[in-house]
């Protein structure tokens, strides 16, 4: 119980944490792409759905479960501009230690860009390029408490300018599966850069504290849930502190209450469970849809997202769409296969004799 109390205390101290970039210079803003098909359907955002993902822990380490265990996961997108996108990852338990582990990386290559001078003379070709390798643990305390950790290596390549960074996540989970619920808090992007593009230009980390609820109607294969992010500031449409520090603005913009800075935190989502094996997925992200909007225009269906998951013994295949305008969505998807069930793997702790 002592670990779970410094969890809590680690995440609810991190609310205390100076200012951070929303938007503008803040680096490493892949890292807020979400890998997974379903992370992706569910709006975006989310730390508490409930399934046999693996995915699903890239977002949250407390939802790394023992069920993954021997899971390899690889989710692929094509982007727009020739942009392309791979996710990998592996799960294990260790049955010795009671913990389970797991690996992945997350990697955007950009394509080929031409080089040039301040002058627009063309001095050659690169390819920028943007990964993170991460590695995560996760336990159990007593029947219905997880924490998880998740160590990351960032990098970013973009021919001249390169960097690298360290970052941590660290999330609790809360579950009650006599009443179909599920709640989890997860602070994400913990850490500083190594190496920075300009050595007289310290930049931030896009850090995140959020906070996930999701429930199951008793009589009906519904699931509801409500996702809150960015609780470390209030306002949240943009602020760049770096920028704004150096020009002299003020950072706290937020003076005035209002319903839509309270919504802008807000993803909702709900998924519909078919005879254990198809999972129909529907999420609303408000930030997405009032930053994107198009003025001279209608919304349509700016901020929404759909997927659908069709779940097997031996793979699950998941797919998603997520608009950011009327005209302008992107596909999403992703597989994932125990391989015990292929290979016949006990536990990581059983295999290697630990």
């Amino acid at each position: 119980m002592r670990a779970v109390v410094c969890l809590i205390f680690l995440l609810c101290s991190t609310a205390q944490l100076p200012a951070q970039t929303l938007g503008g210079q803040s680096a490493y803003n892949f890292l807020k792409f979400p890998a997974s098909p379903q992370v992706s359907a569910l709006g975006g955002i989310n730390v508490s759905n409930v399934s046999n993902d693996l995915s699903l822990a890239f977002s949250n380490p407390a939802q790394l479960d023992s069920a993954m265990h021997t899971q390899m996961v690889a989710n692929f997108n094509a982007l727009y501009a020739g942009v392309k996108n791979l996710h990998w990852m592996m799960a294990f338990r260790n049955a010795k230690l009671q913990t389970n582990f797991a690996a992945g990386i997350l990697y955007f290559d950009y394509g080929t860009t031409m080089q040039t001078d301040a002058s627009g003379n063309i001095e050659g070709t690169y390819r920028p390029r943007d990964f993170v390798v991460q590695l995560m643990a996760s336990r159990e305390y007593l029947n219905r408490w997880k924490y998880g950790v998740s160590l990351k290596f960032l990098a970013s390549n973009y021919g001249p300018y390169r960097s690298s960074a360290i970052a941590a996540d660290v999330g609790v989970l809360y579950r009650d599966t006599a009443n179909f619920l599920q709640t989890s808090v997860v602070a994400v992007n913990m850490g500083g850069q190594l190496k920075r593009y300009n050595p007289a230009e310290p930049e931030e980390l896009p850090f995140d504290l959020q906070v996930g609820i999701s429930k199951r109607l008793a009589k009906a294969p519904i699931r509801f849930s409500l996702t809150a992010h960015h609780l470390h500031r209030f306002n949240i449409m943009y602020n760049d502190t770096l920028f704004n520090n150096e020009n002299g603005f003020e950072n706290a913009s937020a003076k005035k209450f209002t319903f839509d800075k309270l919504f802008q935190h807000f993803v909702f989502s709900t998924q519909i469970l078919i005879g254990g094996r198809v999972e129909v997925t529907a999420g609303f992200n408000v930030l997405r849809n009032q930053e994107l909007k198009v003025t001279t225009g209608g919304n349509g269906l700016t901020g929404f997202s759909l997927g659908a998951g069709v779940l097997f013994s031996k793979l699950q295949l998941r797919y998603a769409r997520t608009y950011f305008q009327n005209n302008v969505a992107y596909n999403q998807l992703g597989l994932t296969m125990p391989l015990n069930q292929y290979f016949g793997l006990g536990s990581w702790g059983e295999k290697v004799g630990w």
